[in-house]
């Protein structure tokens, strides 16, 4: 893994978990046969090194879907309620 490339995707989503997931699931679509975002930097580059530049150049972007949050806020305070 390059630590560079790591870093420069952190900049762009500087949550661990977030980045984490992200990154899992964008190197699971290139093992299945997805096009990279971005031109490989060499014949042998890791996919892994692929999915960190694809995030550090902002080619691909993680979305927060609030709606979502707010309905689990609201089960998390039905399900506190009823205990």
């Amino acid at each position: 893994m390059n630590l560079e490339l790591l870093e420069k995707a952190k900049a762009r989503i500087p949550s661990v978990p977030v980045l984490v997931n992200l990154v899992s699931l964008r190197v699971k679509q290139l093992n299945e046969g997805m096009r990279p975002y971005v031109k490989p930097a060499s014949q042998d580059e890791d996919k892994l090194d692929i999915a960190l530049r694809e995030i550090a150049e902002g080619k691909i972007i993680a979305q927060v879907d609030f709606d979502a949050l707010a309905r689990r806020q609201e089960l998390q305070e039905q399900y506190a309620q009823q205990s």
